[in-house]
């Protein structure tokens, strides 16, 4: 009797259907990301943001900076930018005008943020802190990245702060609840 080490036939087209499992990694922690086009048109820069800016033709004003703790970005020649509460064409605009004030003829420049500055999770969360953006980040992603919910948390509504407001806003627990960078999310007890 010979015994055939193959693969059945019905499994074998399985595997060709359904394909090998195999997991993606997660981007590293800091690693670029985007927001939709749409998006990035009106989002507004902040504290935390680290921005890519390209002068055209003049390496010692290129590189990568951070917007920082006075909502300005340092940049050489110029100096201080105001940054926060700028979407980046506003920021390429005034910097383009300032090098055009007595540095360069017709700069061109260009601005892109590479990392968004980070969300914060408290409240009833196993591990509360503060996490890397990523694009499309929801709440109930947001509480997956901080290990899910406590056995005592309202899984029902969340309380979102965004940056640069004073009140936090009332929210469902749903699939499409958004989260912005710089928003701190909190997840309530239940009363029950």
């Amino acid at each position: 009797m010979i015994r055939s080490t193959a693969m059945p036939a019905a499994l074998f087209c399985l595997f060709l259907i359904a394909g090998p499992s195999v997991a993606q990694p997660a981007p590293p922690a800091g690693a670029p990301t985007a927001l939709s086009p749409e998006a990035a048109l009106t989002y507004r820069l902040g504290t935390g943001d680290k921005l890519e800016i390209i002068t055209f033709d003049e390496p010692q004003l290129t590189g990568d900076f951070f917007v920082g703790g006075d909502g300005t970005v340092s940049l050489p020649w110029i100096g201080s930018v105001p940054a926060r509460g700028r979407t980046e064409a506003e920021l390429r605009d005034d910097i383009e005008a300032r090098l055009r004030d007595g540095f360069i003829l017709n700069p061109q420049i260009s601005v892109q943020v590479l990392v968004y500055r980070p969300f914060f999770i408290l409240g009833e969360v196993n591990k509360p802190g503060q996490y890397p953006y990523t694009d499309g980040l929801t709440v109930m992603s947001a509480v997956a990245t901080a290990s899910g919910f406590t056995y005592r948390a309202n899984t029902h509504e969340v309380f979102i702060k965004h940056q640069g407001q004073t009140q936090e806003l009332k929210e469902p627990v749903a699939a499409s609840t958004t989260v912005l960078p710089g928003d701190t999310v909190r997840i309530a007890e239940r009363y029950f």
